[in-house]
């Protein structure tokens, strides 16, 4: 029985519903020569901004049980390096490539946006709001409604492209978060982002990680990410992309099954890069065993007992 794995996410069409997540697969090249990339559902690149930015002092990565901290501080080459130098790799194959932007200032996310906008071979713009707001003192995009829906507006008038909302967890209410984004004209929304953790060396008695704390990510945020995304998706606004701790296929079902009409695979491509063919194929499996003909047929089949 042949097997349709294909999903759409707003406008844009997806062969397979496994994207890779932003930060974790470069700009595509850095994994090319360890996995076949044309396979992908789709890439979601490293965050660009505005100007090219150095990341945070080092150490940066810590790892911690059943995942790793990170605190990067999104190091890139900025938008107009991105354009000359990645993007030419990425338009070579075939898979759809959605930006992810971050930026400090709201006129900044528009301005890489409209610059993005002018590019052939890009499916979408992810952005990246849980990046600090320095005309607000440093308080991340996402942490408020009101300035949540003001970056989206911003992105949204600046560009033609489908935009992504990309929600920080660290909030007490994401549901009027995601209810924001959804009326300044997001297209989807990507569930969730790092849950902020510190670790410490008890023999130096100093942090880990040069910035203190950093971004938890991996199998420990699984169950987050899957109540988060079960919750946006009963909104019924928008598509919802699954993120958080995805490194099997029966973590990718879970999502499925709870509304989240694609997954990004993270974390999962430090531990193995095949992480995210493995689930592929894997999914087609399930699927035929399953009797099922279409992953369509799985996206939001959750069943509760009354």
């Amino acid at each position: 029985m042949s097997v349709d794995l294909s999903v759409k996410v707003s406008a844009i069409r997806l062969r397979n519903p496994v994207l890779v997540a932003s930060g974790t697969f470069g700009y595509g090249e850095e994994y090319a020569d360890h996995i076949d990339v044309r396979k992908l559902g789709g890439i979601v690149t490293k965050s660009i901004s505005l100007h090219p930015r150095p990341g945070n002092p080092p150490p940066r990565i810590a790892e911690t049980p059943c995942g790793m901290l990170n605190a990067i501080g999104l190091a890139n080459v900025g938008v107009h390096r991105f354009i000359e130098e990645k993007l030419p790799f990425l338009r070579s194959l075939d898979v759809p490539i959605i930006v992810n932007i971050a930026c400090s200032t709201v006129s900044e996310y528009a301005e890489v946006a409209a610059i993005l906008s002018e590019c052939d071979g890009l499916a979408g713009i992810e952005i990246n709001i849980s990046c600090p707001n320095v005309e607000r003192e440093g308080m991340a995009f996402g942490s408020d409604p009101s300035t949540a829906h003001t970056v989206v507006a911003a992105v949204r008038q600046a560009t033609h492209l489908p935009v992504i909302a990309k929600l920080t967890p660290n909030v007490t209410d994401i549901v009027t978060i995601a209810q924001s984004v959804v009326d300044a004209g997001a297209d989807a929304i990507s569930l969730i982002n790092t849950l902020v953790g510190m670790s410490i060396d008890i023999n130096s008695r100093r942090p880990k990680l040069a910035n203190i704390t950093g971004g938890l990510s991996g199998p420990a945020i699984r169950p987050v990410a899957l109540a988060l995304v079960w919750k946006i998706v009963r909104l019924g606004t928008v598509p919802v992309i699954g993120v958080g701790g995805i490194t099997t296929t029966e973590d990718a079902l879970e999502f499925f099954i709870a509304g989240a009409t694609a997954i990004q695979i993270g974390t999962g491509n430090f531990v193995d890069p095949r992480t995210p063919l493995r689930i592929i194929e894997e999914l087609k499996t399930f699927l035929e065993e399953e009797g099922l003909e279409s992953i369509s047929e799985l996206i939001g089949s959750l069943t509760i007992e009354p």
